[in-house]
């Protein structure tokens, strides 16, 4: 990786039937493009009944692989670092694309051409009233979804991918069994947290053993937020067992159990999550990354230079701002030449910047003599 920014998933919701177009290819390219050090997909579902919605893009299928690989064979032409991440809704599926309402799907659906869908879960018990109640999954089925995630690791190897992320956060599948409130079971797969962890930690091992050699992610819900729900003592114990069974990036997100979405925890101030990613990494001993309104490069420099993560993750921000990561190097002026750009646009932003210093301004059109704007000054 030439930097230690991640392009964290963000949900697009415009697959049809799972593949990837033209729109994912220029989404995740500009970020390329946009100097992050690994760029990685929306969450892609390892069955049609694991999509969070119709627009979900697809991993279940070897169809998926040609489509996937270009957009792998252009992050890579930009020195970027393709990822992806790989996922089971669960009882959250069946849900209407944010700008449709952003509900559970019913009947009305029907006139784009959409529909509610089956569900599993722990348990028998759906996410709202008007959810579709999930199946609960046998320890049969549990073990042939464990097998369907390690499918769909050997799908991302031949795809290009360079690295993996297992979403086991916001109440999907994975973290719908790890939390107490919610993973009602009484057999090996529920009870104490070692059962509750159980089917987790099967998923690590399953796709480790089809991703030899290359990096493994995970991401978690730090805490839950409910007085019966996941802590981060629970999250800390997770993430050294999940590092036994091969997982060399524990990316801490919170929230999204019991709600349909995963916004609850947006009203929080800059960096809100950074102190899960730091509890977990020097408690456990597992190497971390750190993801929530994370704002510049000024603040991503601070957490990673004060011990606190390892990666940082930028979702929101950068699809404000697509070439976060190279602004994110003039804020840090480590790179003042613009040689991270891609040729096209640095030979000219660099003469650009000196003709601009000329006249008392800073490359991003600022005044010198002006205070620099930072996130760290509006740390919660």
């Amino acid at each position: 990786m030439k930097n230690r920014i991640v392009l964290a998933p963000l949900c697009q919701f415009s697959s049809k039937d799972g593949y990837v177009g033209d729109w994912h290819l220029v989404h995740l390219g500009k970020f390329a493009a946009g100097g992050f050090g690994t760029v990685m997909t929306e969450a892609a579902a390892i069955e049609p009944r694991g999509r969070i919605s119709l627009g979900d893009i697809g991993i279940w299928s070897d169809d998926f692989i040609p489509g996937l690989k270009r957009i792998t064979d252009f992050i890579r032409l930009e020195n970027a670092v393709p990822a992806i991440q790989i996922a089971h809704a669960g009882r959250k599926g069946a849900r209407r694309r944010p700008w449709h309402g952003d509900g559970p799907l019913g009947p009305e659906d029907a006139v784009r051409g959409e529909a509610p869908y089956a569900l599993v879960g722990p348990t028998a018990e759906a996410i709202s009233e008007k959810h579709v109640t999930p199946l609960e999954l046998t320890p049969g089925e549990i073990g042939r979804i464990v097998g369907l995630f390690a499918d769909a690791a050997a799908r991302a190897a031949a795809a290009g991918f360079e690295v993996i992320e297992i979403h086991g956060g916001h109440g999907y599948l994975v973290s719908s069994f790890l939390s107490p409130g919610i993973n009602k079971r009484t057999d090996a797969y529920g009870g104490d947290r070692a059962g509750r962890m159980r089917f987790g930690l099967e998923v690590a091992a399953a796709v480790r053993e089809k991703w030899p050699r290359k990096p493994l992610f995970f991401r978690i819900s730090s805490v839950d937020g409910a007085s019966d729900g996941w802590n981060i003592d629970d999250s800390v114990v997770f993430a050294g067992e999940l590092k036994k069974r091969g997982v060399d990036i524990v990316d801490c997100s919170s929230g999204g159990m019991r709600s349909s979405g995963t916004n609850e925890n947006t009203h929080r101030g800059p960096g809100y999550q950074v102190p899960y990613a730091s509890e977990v990494r020097s408690r456990s001993g597992v190497a971390t990354m750190a993801v929530g309104l994370i704002l510049d490069g000024r603040q991503a420099d601070k957490i990673v230079r004060d011990g606190k993560a390892d990666l940082i993750a930028i979702g929101r921000q950068a699809m404000y701002d697509p070439f976060w990561a190279h602004h994110a190097a003039q804020h840090i002026e480590s790179d003042p030449s613009f040689r991270g750009w891609d040729d096209q646009s640095g030979w000219w932003l660099e003469r650009r910047a000196r003709g601009l210093a000329q006249v008392g301004f800073r490359p991003d059109g600022t005044p010198e003599d002006s205070e620099l704007p930072t996130a760290l000054s509006k740390s919660a």
